[in-house]
């Protein structure tokens, strides 16, 4: 966090990224998100997709067996030791990443997702939350690990099933895929927690990860103890069996993923597309923009002005009015327009967006200048960034489709 607040040029890619020298709450949120990308699969790994699989490389499972004699306090004892080094691990980059941005920065207001500044009390509460809310994708691919450590005996894929599992869930993350299907996957509440960064958070998509997730993490540990119990400890070459891995291992996870989109579409049928809507995307930035507009306001020392009397709305088509206003793409562009006291004239800006297929969307301004055109403004004070030049924002994806 220290190197990072004396670069130049920040990871604004990133969600949280843009502000990471503007408070020392955001640098912990862009290390959640590289952890729930990297560390956190490989962590699990290294530790869950291992700890049976050791015994199986160092040929001690009968000496192991004779010392302790029941099969069920190993597998007790071995997955009370993962949990635990994964636990203390996981807290320990929340902590040191909230302590060292806060030492590094500053205990500053963050600005969340729909623009609205979140005071630094409030900030610290929902980032601890949303480090806690990865604990549940985490524990599920943990148990995998444990499931794969279990079947797979010396095979070096037990050691990296965890992480295979992870990627193919994060590229799954990346395709048009239906709502459903996306929320079914363990791996949507590594992202699902920026829907605590918002005025009205966004709890349905978050509480739908932690559920699927637990469940994933119960009926993957579940199925490791059955077949733990049931392995053959006296072969000193054990690789697995290709058949009981399928049979009691991918397909029990797959009947829980195709169970849960079924549920979920039929529950909420805005899951049964991609989520992402013309009406949520105009209501969304206009909220973004008429708070970040609060904000640019305050560092030109202009008059105060309030949402209500900005009456901020967007505009939003795709492709110019060649393709349906729906889904995710970087052909989106919004005007969005709003009014100031006393004044007659409409205000108007452009933005072009670049939408997710998760729900989070950049907008970069396209002018006027004065307003989103540039990345800095002339303040009475000095050059000071523009916080209307790129504006960060999520959809709801399982809210009702709004009407343009």
């Amino acid at each position: 966090m220290a190197v990072v607040s004396q670069q130049s040029s920040l990871p604004s890619d990133t969600v949280f990224g843009r502000w990471m020298n503007a408070t020392g709450w955001a640098g912990s949120l862009v290390l959640l998100t590289f952890s729930g990308t990297w560390v956190l699969p490989l962590l699990t790994s290294v530790v869950a997709g291992d700890v049976f699989a050791a015994e199986d490389r160092l040929g001690t499972w009968r000496h192991l067996l004779v010392a302790i004699r029941s099969p069920r306090r190993i597998f007790l004892a071995k997955t009370l030791a993962s949990l635990t080094v994964i636990l203390v691990l996981v807290v320990g980059l929340a902590c040191s990443s909230a302590v060292a941005g806060v030492l590094a920065v500053g205990n500053r207001p963050l600005v969340g997702l729909d623009g609205q500044l979140l005071a630094p009390a409030d900030a610290a509460g929902k980032v601890l939350l949303a480090w806690a809310c990865a604990l549940a994708p985490t524990l599920a691919l943990a148990a995998i690990g444990l499931l794969g450590s279990v079947t797979l005996g010396r095979s070096p894929m037990g050691l990296l099933l965890p992480a295979v599992v992870a990627l193919a869930m994060q590229v799954a993350q990346m395709l048009p895929l239906p709502v459903a299907v996306r929320l079914a996957l363990p791996g949507y509440a590594f992202i699902a927690w920026r829907g605590l960064f918002t005025s009205s958070m966004q709890l349905g998509p978050l509480l739908v990860g932690v559920v699927v997730s637990l469940l994933w993490a119960v009926l993957a540990t579940g199925l490791a103890y059955w077949l733990f119990l049931r392995r053959d400890f006296t072969s000193a070459t054990y690789d697995g069996s290709a058949r009981r891995t399928l049979t009691a291992g991918v397909l029990p996870l797959a009947a829980l993923l195709a169970l849960t989109v079924g549920v979920l579409a039929v529950a909420a049928p805005p899951a049964r597309g991609s989520g992402i809507e013309q009406g949520k995307l105009e209501g969304s930035l206009a909220t973004v923009f008429a708070h970040l507009y609060r904000v640019q306001t305050d560092e030109l020392h202009r008059p105060a002005v309030t949402e209500a009397q900005l009456r901020a709305t967007a505009a939003c088509d795709k492709g110019g009015g060649l393709e349906e206003n729906t889904g995710a793409g970087n052909g989106w562009r919004c005007v969005v327009s709003w009014h100031l006291p006393g004044v007659d004239a409409v205000g108007q800006a452009i933005y072009q967006l670049d939408v997710t297929p998760d729900g989070r969307y950049v907008a970069d301004g396209d002018g006027p200048t004065q307003v989103n055109g540039y990345f800095v403004v002339h303040t009475p004070t000095g050059d000071a960034p523009n916080p209307l030049w790129q504006l960060d924002g999520s959809v709801d994806l399982l809210a009702a489709a709004r009407k343009g």
